[in-house]
């Protein structure tokens, strides 16, 4: 191995992936439950002010960490604004969504952003957590999409009836169909001011 991997420039050297997130909180049992709810994760690890908890291959995808004296965050502090999982399909999103209001839970912010179709959720310490899925099927695609006239008229998107999304979906509507953006629909001006809560 080189003494001097450091100073090669020609390559450029990312991380080879995100690993987790770690999230503190003074409501430790409310936000293990409701991530374990949420993600359908599995705890790996877990006492009195720390849980580890894994969804995929990864040994763990995210942390609850009790730490003494954690205040609650101010509203509208600067800092994270949102943790995003993207699911394989708009069948697995919709899925998700029913069996997460089924069990009380309810997404506060529905968006079609033209490059994903997102639930924005809260959970019990007020953090925002996106549930996704891309809404075409290549990088290329997205990164165009970027790009467009669309995107640059309203790049937050328009909202949606989550509701209205599974009906669509199980009476089998064509899911390009119920992907399509339309920015003519405009964003529902509350969207803004519970995306900046």
């Amino acid at each position: 191995m080189s003494g001097n991997a450091g100073n090669n420039t020609s390559k450029k050297i990312v991380p080879a992936k995100f690993a987790h997130a770690v999230l503190r909180t003074n409501k430790f049992k409310q936000m293990v439950d409701w991530y374990k709810t949420v993600l359908q994760a599995e705890v790996v690890f877990e006492n009195q002010m720390l849980a580890f908890m894994t969804y995929d291959d990864e040994h763990h995808r995210l942390a609850i960490a009790a730490f003494p004296g954690i205040e609650d965050r101010a509203p509208r502090a600067a800092g994270l604004d949102h943790l995003a999982y993207t699911y394989s399909s708009l069948g697995d999103l919709v899925a998700t969504y029913e069996r997460l209001k089924a069990a009380g839970i309810t997404p506060a912010v529905p968006i079609n952003h033209g490059l994903t179709l997102s639930m924005y959720y809260r959970d019990p310490d007020g953090n925002k957590v996106e549930l996704q899925i891309d809404n075409f099927a290549t990088v290329e695609e997205l990164k165009g999409f970027f790009r467009s006239h669309d995107f640059s008229k309203n790049p937050i998107g328009v909202s949606f009836d989550p509701d209205e999304l599974a009906r669509q979906y199980h009476a089998g509507v064509p899911e390009s169909e119920l992907k399509r953006y339309r920015p003519e629909d405009g964003l529902n001006p509350n969207v803004m001011r519970d995306m900046a809560r």
